[in-house]
C-alpha cells in the first residue's frame, strides 16, 4: 500500500510539472512586428549608404563643367552658366573625364551639397540602427532564462571568444582558397557586369551628347543617370519574381551594351536620344539582376561553414570592376576628344 500511495503521489507530481512546463509563455518579442522593422531598417541603411555616391555620380557632369582652376587649388563657380572645355569637339567634352573614382568628385561635390543635407543621411544611419534593428538575442525563441543569461553576458571578455563552427574565422588558409577558387564562378561575371556598366556610365555618358533635343548636355547626363538607376532599383527589387541562376549571360548582355553604345559614340547611328534611354534602362536592368542574384545564389549554393567568408569575398567584385573601368575610361575620354 504504502508502495503504491508513493507511485500515486510521484505520478501526481511528474502531471504537475508537466503542465507548469507546459504553460505557455509569452514571447519576447513579437515576431512579425520585428521582422518588419527590420525590413525597413535595412532599406533605409542601404538608401543612405548609397545616396551620396549615386548624388555624386549624377552630378559629376555639373560638378565638372562648374569647375574653374586657381594655382594648385580648384573651385567651384556658382555661375548658372557653364563653358564647355573643348566646344571644338563635337563630344562637347569637359578637360576631365567624369570617370576619375570618388575622392576628388566628392571633395567637389562637396562645395555644391549643402552641409544640412549630407548631414541627414549620415545622420539617419545611427538612427536605424539603434531604434529600428532588433537584436538577435531579442528574437531568440528560448526561454527567459536563456534571454536573462545572455543579457549577463560581460561586454569585454577577458578571454578570447571560441570560434563557432560556421565561422569565417575557423577557416584555415587552404579552405578559404579552396571556396575562393569555387566562387569564381559568381565573382567573374559579377567583375564583367560591372566594367561594362561603369565604363558606359562613367566614360560613355557624356559622350553620348545630341543636338538635335531639347535637353542640354548637363540635362541629358543627369536623364541618363537617373534611368540607370531606375533600372537597377526596379531589378534589385526583383528577386522574388525572378530568379536568374546563370549570371554569364547578364555579363554577356551587358558587354554587348557597352559595345553598340561605344560604336554609337564613334559612329553616331542613333537618330534619338530616346533610344539610349531605353538601352540606358535596360542597362540597370542587367546591373541590378546580376548584384542580386549572384548574393542569392551564393547564399543558397554554400553551406553554413563557408557562406560568410564567400559573401564577403564576393564583395570584392563590384569595386574591382569600378576601379577597372575607370583606369579604361579616362584615356579612352581623352582620344576622343581630341577628334574634331
Amino acid at each position: 500500500m504504502g508502495g503504491c500511495a508513493g507511485s500515486r503521489r510521484r505520478r501526481l507530481s511528474d502531471s504537475e510539472g508537466e503542465e507548469t512546463v507546459r504553460e505557455p509563455r509569452p514571447p519576447l518579442l513579437d515576431h512579425q512586428g520585428a521582422h518588419w522593422k527590420n525590413a525597413v531598417g535595412f532599406w533605409l541603411l542601404g538608401l543612405c549608404n548609397n545616396f551620396s555616391y549615386v548624388v555624386m555620380l549624377s552630378a559629376a557632369h555639373d560638378i565638372l563643367s562648374h569647375e574653374r582652376t586657381s594655382g594648385n587649388q580648384s573651385h567651384v563657380d556658382p555661375g548658372p552658366a557653364p563653358i564647355p572645355h573643348n566646344s571644338s569637339s563635337r563630344f562637347d567634352c569637359n578637360s576631365v573625364s567624369t570617370a576619375p573614382p570618388g575622392s576628388c568628385q566628392w571633395d567637389l561635390c562637396c562645395w555644391k551639397l549643402r552641409p544640412g543635407c549630407l548631414f541627414s543621411f549620415c545622420g539617419d544611419q545611427p538612427v536605424c540602427y539603434f531604434l529600428l534593428l532588433t537584436s538577435p538575442e531579442a528574437q531568440d525563441p528560448g526561454g527567459e532564462e536563456e534571454a536573462e543569461s545572455s543579457a549577463r553576458q560581460p561586454l569585454i571578455r577577458t578571454e578570447a571568444p571560441e570560434s563557432k563552427p560556421g565561422s569565417s574565422s575557423s577557416l584555415s588558409l587552404r579552405e578559404r582558397w579552396t571556396v575562393f577558387k569555387g566562387l569564381l564562378w559568381y565573382i567573374v561575371p559579377l567583375v564583367v557586369v560591372y566594367f561594362a556598366e561603369y565604363f558606359i556610365n562613367q566614360g560613355l555618358f557624356e559622350l553620348l551628347f545630341f543636338r538635335n533635343t531639347s535637353l542640354s548636355h548637363a540635362q541629358q547626363y543627369r536623364w541618363y543617370q537617373m534611368l540607370y538607376q531606375a533600372g537597377v532599383f526596379a531589378s534589385r527589387s526583383s528577386l522574388r519574381c525572378c530568379h536568374i541562376r546563370f549570371t554569364w549571360a547578364l555579363a554577356l548582355l551587358q558587354c554587348l551594351n557597352l559595345a553598340f553604345l561605344l560604336a554609337d559614340v564613334w559612329f553616331g547611328f542613333l537618330p534619338s536620344i530616346y533610344f539610349v534611354f531605353l538601352i540606358i534602362l535596360y542597362e540597370g536592368l542587367l546591373g541590378g539582376a546580376a548584384y542580386v542574384n549572384t548574393f542569392h545564389n551564393i547564399a543558397l549554393e554554400t553551406s553554413d561553414e563557408h557562406r560568410e567568408f564567400a559573401m564577403a569575398a564576393t564583395c570584392i567584385s563590384d569595386t574591382l570592376g569600378i576601379s577597372l573601368s575607370g583606369l579604361l575610361a579616362l584615356p579612352l575620354h581623352d582620344f576622343l576628344c581630341q577628334l574634331s
